[in-house]
């Protein structure tokens, strides 16, 4: 019966979009609690507290929920149509990470499990509960052990059969159904991701020190960002894609089913004069609907600004100086900060 069930479920969640379903028990993680501690240990979550709360949940997916004794883990393509690279040889643009270039992904990728688990729900009478970044929930190991891929060396999930351009979701139920063989590395000898990453984030294969990682400082990290990182965060403003587009198993990659993962216009590669010019209404008018709206328009503004003072176009000079009297210190301190790099290229 639940070998049909099955089946079933994972043609229904194809159908909703998702490249792939996998299931695991939710106690098939037993690592995860090692090495979770030793990443807060050395304080490589950096601002992000939270990481270091309910670890008992995000150690154990099995206490999160105890009456749980299945978890289908789905994979939600993403992949850009362009190379977001070449972004990075523009440095009077600002470079948005692609999950951020159209709407936000948490409201999409939560409504289609919703959907597959009304479906299930309807099929066999059970409890479910959906997860998509909303809760403590160890989604990339949970996606190893479901077969959904592997924790690459940049500790992202990839995959043989669709890269790692893809959203993670997972739906819990109270079902016991038929569970899937782990993935295994494939990485082999292959450092693309490490080697890539512009501020040297990675103290070791599958380690990630998120201080470094400009996802983190662009996002996270609240107030100014060292100096000496800021000259290496080139032009991103939102995120970094560089680990992820170095991948050399994206040549697998599957085409986003949805259209509203496709880049904005406005988002592909936005000029940087006009960004810094934004003020809080125009910030949230812009990014209406896109997940960079949540770090707001102050922490936004550093960004550019520090793309602005990574640019050596002069040009952008007088863009900075109009910033350094801004309202909030830590924009008028990365306005400074740009002025003065511009200012000493002549």
């Amino acid at each position: 019966m639940n070998e049909s069930l099955k089946s079933r479920l994972v043609t229904q969640a194809l159908a909703e979009g998702f490249v792939a379903a996998r299931i695991c028990h939710p106690w098939d993680v037993p690592e995860v609690p090692r090495r979770l501690s030793a990443f807060l240990e050395a304080g490589y979550h950096g601002q992000m507290g939270w990481m270091a709360e309910r670890t008992h949940w995000r150690g154990d997916p099995a206490a999160l929920w105890p009456e749980a004794r299945s978890v289908i883990m789905l994979a939600e393509s993403y992949a850009p149509e362009h190379d977001p690279r070449d972004v990075l040889g523009q440095p009077d643009r600002g470079a948005i990470s692609v999950y951020a270039q159209n709407r936000d992904y948490h409201d999409m990728v939560k409504k289609r499990l919703k959907r597959l688990a009304r479906w299930l729900i309807a099929e066999q009478a059970c409890e479910v509960k959906v997860f998509v970044d909303t809760a403590p929930v160890p989604e990339k190991a949970l996606g190893q052990a479901a077969g959904l891929g592997w924790q690459g060396k940049h500790s992202n999930l990839v995959s043989q059969d669709w890269g790692n351009w893809a959203f993670i979701g997972s739906v819990f139920t109270t079902l016991d159904l038929p569970v899937d063989p782990a993935e295994v590395d494939h990485c082999g000898s292959c450092r693309s991701c490490l080697d890539v990453c512009p501020t040297d984030a990675f103290p070791a294969p599958y380690q990630l020190d998120a201080r470094r990682c400009i996802s983190y400082l662009t996002i996270e990290h609240n107030g100014p960002v060292d100096e000496d990182l800021r000259a290496l965060m080139g032009n991103h403003i939102y995120g970094c894609d560089d680990c992820l587009a170095a991948c050399p198993w994206n040549k697998f990659a599957v085409a986003a089913s949805d259209i509203r993962y496709a880049a904005r216009d406005e988002l592909l590669a936005p000029k940087l004069a006009e960004l810094a010019l934004l003020d809080d209404a125009g910030f949230r008018a812009l990014f209406s609907g896109s997940a960079v709206k949540r770090i707001g328009r102050d922490r936004f503004i550093r960004n550019v600004l520090y793309a602005i003072g990574n640019s050596k176009d002069v040009s952008l000079r007088s863009v900075a100086q109009g910033l350094t009297n801004d309202a909030d210190p830590t924009v008028a301190d990365a306005a400074r900060w740009a002025s003065g790099r511009l200012g000493a290229l002549g």
